[in-house]
């Protein structure tokens, strides 16, 4: 579903990425971990061209995303897209938030667009929340409709990046609840997370990067076992003790 070939990226002197080559399969729930600065969050950026790269090249669902053709907000539209901040329209209801996408991208009907808006929103667990602004929700609540928002244009894959970093300790299980049921329905979902429990229980791969490399990749249970490299070492060790 998505793949890096090659994948190199520069900040001025600084080499973000470095050389990365790796795949998600279709279906597969994969969890990009590692310390601040090691390049992960510049990695899923890349998925949907918000940050562009320097060499190498990425697929997405068996395209290109760097051809000269392609319709950058057309192939946006198919790469759901979670971000640390929810940015969500805070003009906007929540309802007008979830079919703002479908109507003006999809040229769907109002009426279909709201009915679509209402089963995501009972499957996050916001029906009540319809007509509410985002102001006038909790942060969790926020980020579920957010997620509900980016379910709207059916995308094959989901993206996450850190979705749970800016919020309260017990707003973070409602929202790690939503990914786990989207994993267990069997969504491509690629997700920056320091969450290491939703990694251990819910992705089928854990990676781990330092310095803009993957140095490990490994099944859950291996990773936090039996971690290979020095760095995922003191790394988990580290987290241990925190």
């Amino acid at each position: 579903m998505i793949k890096f070939s090659g994948v190199n990226k520069w900040y001025g002197e600084y080499h973000a990425l470095v050389d990365v080559n790796a795949e998600v399969r279709k279906g597969e729930v994969v969890v990009v971990c590692g310390p601040s600065g090691s390049g992960k969050s510049t990695l899923i950026r890349t998925v949907n061209r918000l940050e562009e790269i320097d060499r190498g090249n990425i697929s997405f669902d068996n395209q290109n995303i760097h051809e000269k053709k392609i319709s950058l907000n057309a192939f946006r539209s198919k790469v759901g897209f979670v971000f640390q901040q929810f940015n969500l329209f805070p003009h906007l209801s929540v309802l007008d938030n979830i079919t703002l996408s479908p109507m003006r991208v999809r040229g769907m009907k109002r009426a279909a667009a709201e009915r679509k808006a209402a089963d995501l929103l009972s499957r996050v667990g916001l029906s009540n929340k319809a007509q509410a602004f985002p102001g006038q929700l909790s942060g969790g609540q926020q980020q579920r409709v957010a997620i509900a928002r980016a379910l709207a244009m059916d995308p094959p894959a989901m993206l996450f990046d850190e979705p749970t970093s800016a919020l309260d300790p017990e707003m973070v299980g409602e929202v790690l609840g939503v990914m786990k049921s989207l994993a267990q329905d069997g969504m491509t979902m690629m997700c920056v997370t320091h969450e290491m429990g939703f990694a251990r229980e819910v992705a089928d791969r854990v990676w781990f990067m330092d310095a803009g490399k993957i140095i490990e990749t490994a099944e859950p249970e291996a990773f936090f076992l039996h971690p290979k490299h020095e760095r995922a070492q003191r790394f988990l060790s580290d987290l241990r003790t925190h």
